[in-house]
């Protein structure tokens, strides 16, 4: 087995997108993972906690025994031929375990014997990776030049950042909208895994000669996923540029996001009539997130305009009364909050303006826009 081939290049796997078969159990993956991996384990959650109480009370030999025992036969075969089916789809992959050691050598070479693929397995494994990108997290948090993007609720901040580049997506690493009202129908990652993501986009950007790159002003949370200190230091010291619009233009946008997107999101994964109801529930629960800073009376009045919007919605697919409520709450709850926030940023405001002048005045900065 030592004669397997091992990779340790760490920065080339995550710059090329190496393609990752992960062969830890559900568990571990779930609490933590890299892009471009996918989960095929070696042994599930329940084999791997009768190992563990194996190797607890009886040595690691006995439990390397009841591990053979327990994964032998068909149940063997269906693993390896779900490694085999990832290796020949991506033949330039690699697999590793949590440290590099027993799980990833036996997958290794149970695929070598049972379909002759020689595939690499990453040395010190899922840990040493981590360490990796948390390192690299470091140096990229004294390294980049980044430039803020802000504005008011609504602007269509996210919108132009996905027509710039170089450009970091903190929204779409953390899948969420940053605000009460910015779940997804599909859950976030877990805060492990958006570090991950994040320290390979800031790795990616600093491997590409470090130009400066444009980034959404975001809350030190973005959903559950929170920001790293360092990187959210970086950020609150770099230039800040404002994009305005016209409470029109940021009802339309808003619009657009939180009823048109959102209820197409909800019903592509649950149906038309329980994705409509999801959605609903959605919208109504993120109403209920801000009652508190709305105050009682406000609340319930908004709430009120929301539920009929959406009964109206229900009966007839008309969407236009949404426009009331989200009037009413960007004026009256998002303005000034963000007003209060501007004004504590001011001194770091490098320019502000509408879209188009935005769009010079980064391009002026070294940022390429294609919309």
């Amino acid at each position: 087995m030592e004669e397997l081939p091992q990779i340790e290049d760490f920065r080339s796997l995550f710059l090329s997108d190496v393609p990752l078969l992960d062969v830890r159990a559900p568990v571990e993956f779930a609490q933590g993972a890299f892009p471009h991996a996918e989960n095929h384990p070696l042994i599930n959650d329940a084999e791997r906690e009768q190992i563990g109480k194996q190797y607890k009370h009886l040595g690691q030999d006995a439990a390397i025994d009841l591990g053979h025992e327990l994964v032998q036969g068909e149940r063997k075969s269906a693993r390896v031929a779900e490694w085999q089916a990832f290796a020949e789809h991506h033949p330039e992959g690699v697999l590793y375990c949590f440290r590099g050691g027993m799980r990833s050598k036996i997958s290794q070479q149970w695929l070598y014997e049972q379909t002759g693929i020689l595939y690499p397995r990453v040395k010190g494994g899922y840990k040493a990776m981590r360490r990796f990108l948390m390192e690299e997290l470091e140096i990229s948090a004294r390294e980049i030049r980044p430039i803020v993007l802000g504005g008011r609720t609504g602007v269509g901040k996210t919108v132009l950042l996905h027509q710039l580049t170089p450009m970091v997506d903190l929204e779409h690493l953390a899948w969420h909208r940053g605000s009460a009202f910015g779940p997804h129908a599909t859950p976030q990652p877990r805060q492990i895994a958006f570090e991950n993501a994040l320290s390979v986009e800031l790795l990616k950007i600093r491997a590409n000669a470090n130009p400066p790159f444009v980034v959404e002003d975001e809350h030190r949370n973005v959903g559950s996923c929170f920001i790293p200190d360092a990187i959210r230091d970086k950020f609150r010291d770099s230039p800040l540029v404002i994009l305005e619009a016209s409470l029109e233009e940021r009802v339309a946008i808003t619009h657009q996001e939180y009823i048109d997107e959102a209820l197409a999101e909800h019903v592509a994964l649950y149906g038309e009539e329980q994705g409509f109801e999801k959605w609903a529930a959605y919208l109504l629960g993120s109403m209920d997130k801000i009652k508190k800073r709305l105050g009682g009376v406000r609340h319930a009045e908004l709430k009120k305009v929301l539920e009929a919007a959406i009964e109206v919605h229900r009966r007839t697919g008309e969407t236009a009364q949404h426009r009331h409520w989200i009037g009413e709450l960007l004026g009256g709850y998002y303005d000034p909050m963000y007003d209060y926030q501007i004004r504590q940023n001011k001194k770091q405001i490098a320019f502000a303006g509408e879209r188009r002048a935005v769009i010079e005045y980064l391009g002026e900065q070294g940022i390429d826009y294609h919309g």
